[in-house]
């Protein structure tokens, strides 16, 4: 569930980190105004060799451009990079000589207006990352990451152009641009001086050094757990299929017919697929080898093994911190994340942990009392807990998870995400005509967004909603364009990706209430890109422990009655779903909250302690197990992401020491949905919706997100919400208890 997006004059690792994980960022570009300022000397080649190369050239078409996916060719990417980093670094350097005083026209528009054939290229080399990866493309990937980061340190440590940034930031101290000027230039001096601009020459020479390693470490790292999701399949006989559903073993049978073995079962190296499984196949010694296959990616002790790559990438982490006289990578990080500081992460973090121990053993002991009753002599293990949890949630709550799986057609969902969109941001989402806008694979669809209202133009919406070989797992949300209005309005170009598994021929794509949900959290992040009503296209730009809370928000619009009772109903009769199994999913909307929970906790709190443990102390043989049993971690549970596939930390550096966020932005949706519940008009309250739109989505970064919570809510957000939705004590009603 990562939103990736990335802007021209990203520094140092940014770009490196952004391709290594969507190939958590990737090339999904927030797209810049076309016009270089006068003070930019102009090669008279920067055309002719953007036009030369597809790549690179403007993109023409409806909707302002749009980009040529039909015409992408791998054997343009190479070169394509290359000119597009050389001429961008020439816009740079005439920006950094100017002979101008520096002013905030002349500097940090020129910035922000900067790399657009660049940014081009990086959109395409973004799909091949994420999307359509192939041996080929990761060769390229490979030669092409060392050469990135060294053009990434060319700007960040570029002396004359830091200077400039430097004295447009002290003069605004004393005579203050307007809000969002100054938020601009408050970021990009910020960013500059964290990424070791002011170091002397022999350390910038060794940051340059480590990011360039780190570069070629990320996506090293990348491409071993693609390649053991790509390797690993367990495939299965007409006898090996008790318990797994209908839809399921149809999609099964084209997943193994796709791989040429017609007439078996695949079950793909994917969570998508080893998920429902895990949860229905009666056949115990398959969800083993299901799982084992699934959290061993990047730990086979072979060629595409990991746990050395991360040692030497935390060592170099560590490394280049301490060049800036940090005491650890995430001090480093955290100083410009609402959490500030290591320790305030972990506090968050060790508040709820206990509980959720203290839920799993009690999830545990239903698990083990119905396996008894079974007759079955086994103690659970974790390739058990799917299984026997949807078995107590059928006796507990009398749910079947499948039976609710027919009411969740990926159709009848996207209709629901539209509806919401139409009455929260006055949207509206209408098909494009039949080629009309390229894609890159037949599955991608493309709708047209406006404002249901004034019938202006918003942008498109791109959907890849499939599993393929090529394309990386989970889901994630990203930019082909971000909304800039510099000189002329940019609009949108935004796509939400999906690993589904793909219906057979002429039946519908059936998902679960899980998937569903995080449908709606990544369209969230679309939501937040559309919404974007900001000048600069660095104000497009995220808080990492902020910008998950829109998109976790917007997954409670799900579980509405307006959405259920219009969008859920049966794929066979078109029936609504019965009122009282809707009753039954909210009833059971705290079910399993302890695995839930500790299996993220687990992954963000080993996220921070290795990121604040000595690497030199640090062996990744033993490290994982070790802190887990500190921590006491349940056996009946494995961490969410392993160390050895853990993307969003090791593929680069979004989420490296952030993947906490994830439960920082929860307090803020837990504490803002209860504000939702309290309105008049619930879910839908106008008045809310206005707040929301104004404060939470329109600002992007242009405002610190704790005063722009403040603005919605009125007051900061508290613990309290987020255990109450979890279905955990609440410490402070524990208290007053006492």
């Amino acid at each position: 569930m990562k939103m990736t997006v990335n802007r021209s004059a990203t520094l140092a690792l940014g770009l490196v980190s952004i391709f290594a994980v969507t190939g958590c960022g990737s090339g999904n570009r927030a797209e810049t105004t076309e016009d270089v300022p006068s003070i930019v000397v102009q090669n008279p080649q920067i055309e002719e060799n953007a036009m030369n190369n597809d790549l690179l050239k403007e993109w023409k078409g409806p909707y302002g451009g749009i980009p040529a996916f039909d015409e992408m060719q791998l054997e343009d990417l190479y070169p394509a990079i290359e000119k597009g980093m050389e001429m961008h670094l020439q816009e740079i350097e005439s920006i950094a000589n100017n002979p101008a005083a520096p002013t905030f026209e002349n500097t940090i528009v020129a910035m922000e207006k900067s790399g657009e054939p660049l940014n081009r290229a990086f959109t395409y080399y973004g799909i091949w990352s994420s999307n359509v990866s192939s041996p080929e493309f990761r060769k390229i990937q490979e030669e092409l990451s060392p050469k990135i980061s060294e053009y990434s340190s060319k700007i960040s440590q570029n002396e004359k152009l830091f200077q400039r940034i430097k004295t447009v930031y002290e003069n605004s101290l004393e005579n203050p641009l307007d809000a969002e000027q100054q938020r601009t230039i408050q970021l990009i001096y910020e960013e500059f001086a964290m990424e070791g601009a002011d170091l002397n020459e022999k350390d910038k020479k060794r940051y340059a050094q480590i990011n360039k390693e780190l570069a070629q470490l990320y996506t090293q790292f990348s491409n071993n757990v693609l390649a053991d999701e790509e390797n690993y399949a367990v495939f299965l006989k007409e006898d090996q299929l008790s318990g797994l559903p209908e839809s399921f073993v149809k999609a099964a049978a084209k997943a193994a017919a796709d791989r040429g073995k017609p007439g078996e079962y695949a079950i793909s190296n994917t969570r998508s697929s080893m998920d429902p499984f895990l949860t229905f196949s009666d056949e115990r010694e398959l969800r083993k080898e299901v799982w084992e296959n699934y959290y061993s990616r990047g730990d086979n002790n072979d060629e595409f093994d990991n746990k050395e790559i991360i040692e030497d990438i935390l060592k170099l982490r560590d490394e280049r911190v301490e060049l800036l006289g940090y005491d650890n990578f995430a001090q480093w990080r955290l100083q410009n994340r609402m959490a500030k500081t290591p320790q305030r992460a972990m506090e968050l973090m060790e508040a709820v942990w206990p509980a959720a121990l203290k839920r799993v053993e009690e999830e545990v002991a239903d698990m083990q009392a119905v396996a008894n009753a079974e007759g079955k002599d086994i103690t659970i293990a974790p390739w058990d807990y799917r299984y026997y949890a949807e078995k107590v949630r059928k006796e507990k709550y009398d749910l079947d998870s499948d039976q609710v799986k027919q009411y969740l057609q990926l159709d009848k969902l996207t209709n629901a995400l539209f509806y919401t969109a139409g009455e929260l941001f006055n949207y509206s989402f209408e098909a494009v005509p039949e080629g009309s806008v390229p894609v890159f694979h037949e599955d991608v669809n493309v709708w047209e967004v406006t404002n249901k209202n004034t019938g202006e133009h918003v942008g498109l919406w791109y959907l890849d909603p499939y599993a393929r070989k090529g394309k990386r797992s989970g889901a994630w949300a990203t930019m082909y364009r971000s909304h800039s209005n510099i000189d002329e309005e940019k609009t949108v170009l935004a796509s939400n990706n999906s690993n589904f598994v793909k219906p057979a021929p002429g039946e519908p794509a059936l998902i679960s209430w899980d998937d569903a949900t995080t449908f709606f959290h990544e369209f969230g992040h679309a939501l937040h890109f559309f919404s974007s009503e900001v000048k600069y296209p660095t104000l497009n730009s995220g808080v990492r422990d902020y910008t998950e809370f829109q998109s976790q928000l917007l997954e409670r619009w799900l579980s509405t009655d307006e959405v259920i009772n219009q969008f859920l109903v049966h794929h066979e009769t078109g029936e609504p779903i019965p009122k009282e199994l809707v009753a039954k999913i909210k009833k059971a909307s705290t079910f399993n909250q302890g695995f839930a929970t500790t299996e993220f906790l687990a992954s963000a709190l080993m996220d921070m302690k290795l990121h604040t443990t000595d690497p030199n102390d640090i062996d990744m043989d033993t490290f994982e197990e070790e802190t887990l049993t500190e921590l006491n971690m349940p056996a009946q549970i494995v961490m969410r992401h392993r160390t050895p596939h853990f993307g969003h930390v090791f593929s680069g550096e979004g989420y490296a020491t952030g993947y906490y966020g994830y439960l920082w932005a929860d307090v803020l949706t837990s504490d803002a949905s209860e504000a939702f519940a309290e309105a008049p008009g619930g879910f839908y309250d106008e008045e809310m919706a206005e707040r929301l739109v104004k404060y939470l989505f329109a600002p992007r970064n242009a405002m610190d997100p704790a005063e722009a919570y403040r603005l919605f809510r009125g007051r900061d957000a508290n613990i309290d919400a987020l255990m109450r939705d979890r279905g955990f004590p609440v410490p402070s009603e524990e208290n007053n208890q006492n």
